[in-house]
């Protein structure tokens, strides 16, 4: 679950300015993202993320730490409105090859789409296509701190507080 977790947050990460290209920064308040895969019965996961920029400089730095680890390669540009990143990475015995287009003004909305190769087959998949869409809601709500994510079970976990206990 927690690997899991850290790879949404390099997800979220890379559509928010990560790995050296500046981008704009997501408006601080509560942001509901859904994550679409395709392959399998998944259905889409819907979350929420309270973030001010402080959680946003520390969610780049954390998708900059996970490429620096894991992958050989990760080069990534802005083409007008876009900001496309091509990696080529380990994920145990696979390398993951990947592409990766974000697209949005960061204030009101983003759409990043990731699209990978895997080789030799992880966990019987070739390929996959995974669909990130954001939008802002508004505030955060009273109970909520920066770094707070509510999960699709309900489950809500502080992505700072994980980040400190690693």
């Amino acid at each position: 679950m927690i690997r899991q977790i850290a790879l949404l947050a390099a997800l979220v990460a890379v559509s928010s300015g990560a790995l050296g290209v500046e981008l704009p920064k997501r408006k601080s308040g509560l942001w509901d993202i859904k994550v679409s895969r395709t392959g399998g019965n998944r259905p889409p996961q819907a979350m929420q993320m309270c973030i001010d920029q402080k959680t946003d400089n520390m969610a780049q730095q954390l998708g900059e730490n996970v490429a620096r680890q894991a992958c050989s390669k990760h080069d990534i540009r802005r083409e007008g409105n876009k900001v496309v990143a091509d990696s080529v990475c380990k994920i145990g015995e696979s390398t993951a090859t990947s592409r990766v287009v974000f697209s949005g003004d960061f204030e009101r909305s983003y759409r990043g789409e990731i699209r990978t190769r895997y080789e030799p087959p992880l966990m019987g998949r070739t390929e996959g296509l995974t669909v990130i869409e954001a939008r802002w809601i508004g505030a955060c709500k009273a109970d909520q701190q920066p770094g707070d994510m509510i999960m699709p079970n309900g489950m809500k976990i502080n992505v700072k507080q994980m980040q400190i206990q690693q």
